[in-house]
């Protein structure tokens, strides 16, 4: 599965994050580059629409402050809890996706919510690139599925050939970051913002992690953005399920914005102002955890 982009901090940049198919794979096809870069990796800015020409493919769209993409056709989607989604298609083949990707966008909402809260971004704009030319406007690559920005999300053109599982998966991981961003600073450890998104993005059905070797470490960010990185996001998202599983989801929200809010501390000291517990140890009862294999 292509990997995605994300941006989770508070600035317009792109980081790149690892999102897996449900099934388990020794290491997925390169995936969100990104994203986030996540993408996902050390954030990019975003650079201004570019104008049509001759020569090249117009760019991306990128939203207005009113959170809404101009120049391109555009329908708009009510939400079962009434936010209204933007859908914009930048050329021939994006209506398609964005079908598919609308027929998602209820479910992904209420399990963003279910996990974070209602209290996010009532607008959402989704941005199907037509061409990977705009899709590079925004920050994606060859190798990234989706990118999202504090504008929009935007979806790379081979994003319409993932499966339904995995587009699900994409779509909720994207749609997690674009929900706290505001909340997100863009020194945010990694490692905690991919694996919560990926927590709340993928099935809870138990999934094996890291093989016969437990891991010995969190990801850092060269692991988050280097050949193993589909390995080292497992390892983001199987610490934040250990939270959630050990302490409770809403614990591992207050992680969360202990952590990776604007003027949030070291990890050991938030982690130690929320679980209770330093941060070695915290990580050794997530490795026994993890021998034990996921429950």
């Amino acid at each position: 599965m292509p990997r995605s982009t994300t941006s989770a901090g508070t600035e317009p940049v792109g980081r790149r994050f690892a999102v897996r198919s449900p099934r388990r794979s020794t290491v997925a096809a390169l995936l969100i580059t990104e994203l986030i870069g996540a993408l996902l990796l050390v954030g990019r800015g975003v650079p201004p629409p570019v104008a049509p020409s001759a020569q090249s493919a117009p760019a991306a769209p990128v939203a207005t402050s009113a959170g809404s993409a101009e120049g391109w056709p555009t329908s708009s989607v009510t939400l079962r809890d009434g936010r209204v989604a933007q859908l914009v298609a930048t050329g021939a083949g994006s209506a398609g996706l964005l079908a598919r990707i609308a027929a998602e966008l209820d479910d992904a909402a209420d399990a963003v919510s279910a996990f974070w809260g209602p209290q996010w971004r009532r607008d959402i704009v989704i941005v199907a690139a037509a061409t990977d030319e705009q899709f590079a406007a925004v920050g994606g690559d060859g190798h990234t599925a989706a990118t999202t920005t504090a504008r929009q999300i935007t979806f790379a053109p081979r994003a319409a050939a993932m499966s339904t599982a995995s587009l699900r998966i994409v779509l909720r991981h994207e749609l997690f970051h674009y929900a706290a961003r505001a909340d997100t600073a863009a020194d945010a450890p990694r490692w905690l913002t991919e694996g919560v998104a990926d927590y709340v993005a993928r099935p809870s059905a138990p999934v094996p992690v890291g093989g016969p070797v437990t891991p010995s470490r969190l990801p850092t960010d060269a692991d988050l953005d280097g050949p193993d990185r589909s390995a080292a996001y497992d390892r983001a998202w199987s610490f934040a399920r250990f939270v959630a599983d050990n302490y409770g989801p809403s614990t591992l929200r207050a992680l969360y914005r202990r952590a990776c809010g604007p003027g949030h501390p070291d990890p050991a000291t938030a982690v130690r102002d929320t679980l209770g517990a330093d941060l070695d140890t915290v990580q050794a009862d997530w490795r026994r955890w993890l021998a034990g294999g996921l429950r």
